[in-house]
């Protein structure tokens, strides 16, 4: 017994070893190993073939650490323990795992169930390939109009009737049959049937009220039994091929049907490929697999929940997968990091009022402008009146405020009294600007109902006077700084420890 517990144990520390050799640790930060395999997947990936800014793989190292940095902060942060996190990452967790429930003979099974309740409900009946022109009649239709549409529907049908080519004989053959001389007879072709139904599908472009089918000829798809209206369905399977009805009534108006042909449902093997584009379509795997799961739980009485059934499976699939495993592990870390550097970078910056313009006036220089900028608006109203009681609503105002003290003050209501364009605008950006402030030559158009036109501002010579007049540029700017000041923070907080032997060895094992 104890023999077999250290031959046992002696394989699971050669098997730890064997992996370790396979796939060496490459660093360690905060104490946590970082597999080569996992390195080179993300290397591999961000330096692919089209990737402008390619890194070599020392380059990398650091936008590596860097990101690893950012998730062992997010773990302290406890951002994993997050319900809507958990959430997230469950439903991307089980978009990879949960396919492997249905087994390629489950969803088989499925397309043979669908191919035979098809054939059931189809029967020896058959399907038709149908051609119709359709007289739409109204549900409240008066008497007159529906006598109208009759006659025109009998009119259209006897011309139609007229150019049909009339059946030939029955043909009589003589067949031999192993020793044996049989007659056969063959039902009766109609001469010039593709010549009619060139016929009939000129009518049905011209006449047909059924917009769908008249742009092509009157001709419908395959039908089933029950597929269409009533009244439709009992007329058109009681045609050949090669009969046309007389004028059917239903609940939308009059059809003149004609056969283009009919068949039976073909076998299995032949649709199978078709039926499975159907089902891959309609997301069936997942709901077998779905089915598969709770089935798992009903019978596992209370010991496992979808939870369990699924994270067991995520185990063993990443174990034997480990593209699987890095996918999954690099959604998982990649919520992780946009959480915590929303936290410490982007949110952090776009809120911080203050330190955006401390920022902004250290760093005044860099936002110099080339050529002027007009921050004003141009402006459009019906009377003079408007014209200069817009000027006076938002003088001494700041400029932020501008547009929510114009529309509460003009375009409060239904009436529409002025339209404004408001903004920093540069040579070419506004052609009434570029006429009234810069004094271009360029023809404008006034709007219509709108002939006033007018400017309202001031003209920016060096630069901007105040950061949100380059509020993107300056919260861009400001969460370079957090970002940079952060990392410099996770370095001195985190030990990073890189196996430059083992990095040596990256894409050449």
């Amino acid at each position: 017994m104890k023999f077999k517990s250290l031959f046992c144990a002696m394989l699971l520390v050669s098997g730890v070893a064997h992996a370790q050799q396979n796939d060496p640790t490459i660093m360690t930060i905060n104490g946590q190993p970082v597999s080569r395999s996992e390195f080179e997947y993300s290397y591999n990936k961000n330096n692919s073939e089209g990737v402008i800014d390619k890194k070599s793989v020392a380059d990398y190292v650091d936008l590596f650490i860097n990101y690893k940095l950012k998730v062992a902060a997010a773990y302290d942060a406890k951002v994993d323990t997050l319900r809507s996190f958990k959430k997230e990452f469950r439903s991307y967790r089980d978009q990879q795992v949960l396919p492997s429930f249905a087994s390629d003979e489950a969803v088989e099974a499925e397309a043979k169930k669908m191919y035979q309740d098809t054939k059931d409900r189809i029967g020896d009946k058959g399907l038709i390939r149908p051609m119709h022109i359709l007289l739409y009649l109204p549900q409240d239709a008066k008497d007159q109009q529906k006598t109208e549409a009759a006659q025109r529907a009998d009119s259209i049908y006897n011309v139609l009737l007229s150019k049909m080519p009339k059946p030939l004989a029955p043909v009589v053959k003589t067949v031999k049959k192993g020793k044996k001389t049989i007659k056969v007879t063959e039902p009766a072709v109609p001469v010039g049937m593709e010549e009619f139904e060139k016929v009939f599908a000129d009518f049905a472009r011209r006449y047909s009220q059924d917009p769908g089918s008249a742009r092509n000829g009157g001709e419908l798809n395959w039908l089933s039994p029950g597929q269409t209206l009533p009244e439709f369905d009992n007329a058109a399977y009681g045609l050949k091929v090669g009969e046309m009805s007389k004028p059917v009534l239903t609940s939308v108006g009059y059809h003149i049907i004609y056969m283009k042909d009919r068949k039976q449902l073909e076998p299995y093997d032949s649709l199978r490929t078709n039926i499975m584009k159907f089902l891959e379509s309609r997301n069936v795997r997942m709901k077998v697999a779905t089915d598969s799961v709770t089935n798992i739980v009903k019978n596992s009485k209370g010991a496992l929940t979808k939870e369990k059934v699924l994270a067991q499976r995520t185990e063993e699939l990443t174990a034997k997968d480990n593209d699987l495993k890095n996918l999954i592990r690099e959604y998982h870390d990649g919520l992780m990091l946009f959480e915590i550097s929303n936290r410490n970078v982007w949110d952090k910056a776009a809120k911080d009022e203050a330190g955006l313009a401390a920022y902004f006036k250290k760093h005044k220089k860099n936002y110099a402008w080339s050529e002027p900028r007009f921050k004003g608006m141009a402006f459009h109203v019906k009377n003079v009146e408007d014209q200069k009681a817009v000027k006076d609503c938002v003088k001494g105002l700041a400029f932020s405020k501008w547009a929510d003290k114009l529309r509460t003050t003009f375009n409060n209501d239904s009436v529409i009294r002025i339209r404004v364009e408001k903004g920093i605008f540069k040579k070419g950006d506004n052609a009434f600007v570029d006429k009234m402030v810069f004094k271009k030559d360029t023809t404008v158009q006034s709007l219509k109902d709108y002939p006033i036109d007018d400017v309202f501002g001031k003209i920016l010579k060096k630069g901007p006077e105040e950061y949100e007049d380059v509020k993107g540029l300056v919260i861009a700017d400001y969460q370079n700084l957090l970002e940079e000041r952060w990392i410099a923070e996770l370095r001195k907080k985190y030990p990073v420890v890189v196996n430059k032997e083992v990095l040596e060895t990256v894409n050449k094992h």
